[in-house]
């Protein structure tokens, strides 16, 4: 019989989020959305900006659910049916603000321009893109 879940930990410099069993994982790689379930072969993944979704597995000690966390920067293993996710910055979508997300979003788009052309303009659309999958979550949540 197939293994129905399998172990998940997030962890962040400062914390560790989520220590369980799960049945499901979306995780938001730096190259796009990756889909994880029980059995999957060994991967090793830089992690992107966006909602990390987990499908909790029902247990003795509790019944399954859904949680999301906006997570930004660090890697994805997978590997001996546990996936590790180590992040840069994660907090639950539930922390998030809207109205934050926005002032944030216009302070990127306003912000000096200090360096060359090129940097200036990668830095601008990656602050942007935080700002925008912060809001998107929060408003979502």
């Amino acid at each position: 019989m197939a293994k129905k879940s399998f172990e998940c930990s997030v962890v962040t410099p400062s914390a560790s989020l989520v220590s369980g069993q799960v049945a499901y994982a979306a995780v938001p790689a730096w190259d796009g959305s990756m889909g994880i379930l029980p059995g999957r072969g060994a991967i090793l993944a830089r992690l992107g900006v966006g909602e990390l979704r987990l499908e909790f597995a029902d247990t003795d000690k509790s019944k399954g659910g859904t949680a999301s966390y906006y997570v930004e920067g660090g890697v994805v293993k997978m590997s001996d049916n546990k996936l590790t996710i180590l992040a840069e910055k994660a907090m639950p979508v539930e922390e998030l603000s809207a109205s934050a997300a926005e002032a944030e979003l216009k302070a990127a788009a306003s912000a000096p321009a200090v360096g060359s052309p090129m940097v200036v303009a990668e830095k601008r659309a990656a602050d942007q893109e935080r700002a925008r999958a912060k809001k998107r979550l929060a408003k979502k949540a």
